[in-house]
């Protein structure tokens, strides 16, 4: 079944918002949302202290094709990679700071209207820097 677009843009907005509360509640800081460069986009740039933190969201209604944290490709990890290089030159406030790529992945349990977040930090190119 094919989900329609405005459908999905609410959905992706729905669990953006999820995972942007969960982090919040964690500590972390939001300093950006759906930030948008000609290399992609990144769902959410928040700070934990000194650390830049550049977030992906996941969603998966069902696990048939693998967890949503699995679901981040290479090809997606490097777009966010150059997306990160163009916030920080653009924001060149935050150049000093640790940098770090998290994945936050949101399943739905069973049958229920409840969700389940997993946050892996560090997910992928732990050393990079700009």
């Amino acid at each position: 079944m094919r989900i329609h677009p405005s459908h999905r843009r609410h959905l992706g907005n729905f669990v953006e918002t999820l995972a942007l509360n969960f982090l919040q509640r964690k500590g972390l800081r939001l300093l950006a949302r759906n930030y948008q460069c000609r290399a992609g986009e990144i769902d959410l740039i928040v700070l934990q202290g000194n650390t830049l933190v550049f977030v992906e969201v996941r969603y998966r209604s069902t696990s048939s094709y693998g967890s949503a944290i699995e679901s981040v490709t290479r090809s997606k990890q490097a777009k966010i990679v150059r997306c990160a290089r163009h916030f920080v030159m653009r924001y060149p406030n935050h150049s000093r700071r640790n940098l770090r790529f998290d994945i936050v992945g949101i399943s739905k349990t069973g049958n229920s209207a409840a969700y389940q977040i997993e946050w892996l930090e560090n997910a992928f190119e732990p050393g990079y820097q700009p």
